[in-house]
């Protein structure tokens, strides 16, 4: 593992064009490796198409594609070109005739040569503050299994599960060290507090890195940020599409977890 490594995050705004949006994530990526000489670059959830309202199921279905599809193939060639490694969301369709035209809201971890080296498919929906995911995309059936890389052991996990400590804890107990997340979090009422509080809280009860990337827009919140172990902030953003460096270091890793063992401490037995 190397002791220091810099990440990017991509704040973008999603159209419902996949190939403007794959415009984007080329220039962003361009960006993130000749300006900050970024090892990995974290983009939003559902980076394909932004849909809107009233869109239907079948139309959505549509967009959805396989592991070889024309939008991961063209992500991967460019993880390839930049030598970088991404993270990024995209829909995946459904393996089964009885989906009821839904597909999956999945997330890919690319290593730099773009292999695909993570794949996830969302687990928690969604169905909260009047709006129901799960109208439209599958439930993903297990969580994300950690993987190696040159900067640590990744974990991943998608936008409202950031609500749910079991799933951070889950896979911080498998080993994670960084747990990225791509993201829309949707603008409201105390959703900005909400979103802060949470990151910082998931990082601090697993001493873990945390690097949340958010889409932009009228209704996304952006204010996409990173947090260390100790849920010191370390960069953040605001409103607005934007590229940014973020910095880190195992060191800090490894001192956090020593001075404070509390996720070491945990007595197992006593949970159910």
């Amino acid at each position: 593992m190397k002791r220091r490594a810099t990440f990017a995050i991509a704040q973008m705004t999603v159209t419902e064009s996949p190939t403007k949006n794959l415009e984007k994530m080329e220039a962003m990526m361009r960006e993130a490796r000749e300006h900050f000489q970024a090892e990995l670059i974290l983009f939003p959830e559902t980076c394909t198409a932004e849909f809107s309202r009233g869109m239907t199921r079948e139309l959505r279905a549509e967009t959805a594609e396989a592991l070889d599809g024309p939008f991961v193939s063209a992500v991967r060639e460019l993880a390839a070109r930049f030598s970088l490694w991404t993270v990024f969301g995209f829909y995946e369709c459904a393996e089964t005739a009885d989906s009821e035209n839904r597909s999956y809201n999945s997330a890919l971890i690319l290593d730099d040569t773009g292999e695909i080296r993570g794949q996830y498919r969302k687990t928690h929906l969604y169905d909260a503050f009047g709006y129901r995911e799960s109208d439209d995309y599958l439930r993903g059936d297990r969580l994300f299994q950690p993987i190696d890389s040159p900067f640590g052991k990744l974990g991943l996990f998608v936008c409202y599960e950031l609500r749910f400590p079991e799933v951070a804890r889950a896979e911080c107990a498998a080993g994670a060290e960084i747990l990225l997340m791509p993201s829309a979090w949707v603008k409201g009422d105390l959703k900005s507090e909400h979103f802060r509080t949470l990151a910082k809280a998931r990082a601090i009860e697993n001493t873990c890195y945390l690097l949340a990337a958010n889409q932009y827009s009228k209704i996304r919140m952006g204010e996409s940020i990173a947090v260390d172990p100790m849920g010191v902030v370390i960069t953040s953003a605001g409103e607005g599409e934007c590229v940014f460096p973020v910095y880190l270091d195992s060191e800090r890793l490894r001192e956090v977890r020593e001075k404070l063992p509390s996720f070491e401490d945990r007595r197992e037995e006593l949970y159910h």
